[in-house]
């Protein structure tokens, strides 16, 4: 008669099959350990992307604005240019069609029957104010006549003879009163014959701004 003892052989199976489960739970950690590692890898990586495309558009941004800085003198100095230019042209337009507005109003002062350039505001408030400052219309302008007339740097000086001194002083008030001219001054009037009348006239000079 035989006799088997199965009592130890199977405790050692037991203990290999713990064994086993125990490698395989390991194993699916590790591999569960790894995947989180993927994971976590690719979301840092995706982020480091993120942050570099931010900072390349900074960086587009500030030379985008170095460059515009950089372009505003240069366009600031063109524009100054432009300026100036602008400037010399009105200047040009002016100094041609000026002593040409001048002219025309001591024209106009002259004419019998015509008067200043002047503001009916203006001149209505020294009708009220102040009448002696008020041009004659009355007033004979063939008793005056000029025989110089010079405009330089905006600064007019005129001679010329009169039968009086008050009608020297008809044509100082109207150019006082016109647009055109401003700090009119009479200069030292001298009384003289006239060798062609051979009556007493009055030669005279006066100075003023002309504004054109």
């Amino acid at each position: 008669m035989i006799r088997i003892n199965l009592m130890p052989q199977k405790r050692r199976a037991d203990r290999g099959d713990g064994s086993q489960l125990w490698l395989a739970v390991v194993m699916v950690m590790m591999l569960a350990l790894v995947a989180a590692l993927f994971v976590f890898h690719g979301f840092k990586t995706e982020e480091l992307n993120d942050q570099r495309r931010k900072n390349a558009e900074l960086t587009s941004q500030i030379d985008q604005s170095k460059s515009t800085v950089a372009n505003h003198e240069d366009v600031k100095g063109k524009l100054t240019q432009l300026r100036a230019r602008e400037e010399a042209i009105n200047r040009l337009q002016s100094a041609r069609t000026g002593p040409t507005a001048i002219l025309l109003e001591l024209a106009r002062l002259l004419t019998p029957g015509r008067g200043p350039s002047v503001d009916p505001d203006r001149l209505s408030a020294l009708r009220r104010d102040n009448p002696l400052a008020v041009f004659n219309p009355a007033w004979d302008s063939r008793r005056l006549w000029l025989t110089k007339f010079v405009e330089q740097n905006r600064k007019l000086h005129i001679e010329g003879f009169a039968q009086d001194g008050e009608d020297v002083s008809e044509l100082a008030r109207r150019m006082n009163l016109s647009s055109y001219f401003a700090n009119v001054q009479l200069l030292p009037a001298v009384r003289q014959m006239d060798s062609t009348t051979h009556s007493e006239v009055v030669s005279f000079a006066l100075e003023a701004k002309v504004k054109y």
